[in-house]
């Protein structure tokens, strides 16, 4: 397994930059998880990073604090949007990674935006 991966995956943070149509960066801290060669996050299903990983899957990630403060290099990879079984299987990974408060920001989150309100995305280094 790749080290950066494992490194990335561990954090409790991780820096995921979008791009828009123009090239623009567009930086997001996430709570991550990995899952065996790739790394999960979960967002709104309508958000901006949604949009923009259909329009341009090509990512970079680094280590960040919950603000966003980049604390590690950066690395290229590749996102893309999960089914629906995928977004509950990354649910339930960062339901187990972040204990109670993982549990509570997911049941608020479903009990605001139902069932599919919500999407985990997977990133594969490159």
């Amino acid at each position: 397994m790749d080290s950066d991966t494992v490194r990335l995956g561990d954090g409790k943070y991780l820096l995921v930059t979008t791009f828009k149509r123009d090239g623009t960066a567009v930086p997001t801290p996430v709570w991550v998880v990995r899952d065996g060669t790739e790394l999960l996050f979960w967002t709104v299903a309508n958000s901006g990073k949604v949009k923009r990983i259909r329009n341009n899957g090509r990512v970079e990630v680094a280590e960040c604090d919950f603000r966003g403060a980049k604390s590690g290099p950066t690395t290229p990879g590749t996102a893309r949007l999960l089914d629906a079984d995928g977004s509950e299987h990354t649910r339930r990974l960062i339901q187990r990674k972040y204990g109670i408060v993982g549990r509570i920001t997911m049941l608020g989150s479903r009990l605001r935006r139902g069932p599919n309100g919500t999407i985990g995305v997977a990133i594969t280094l490159d």
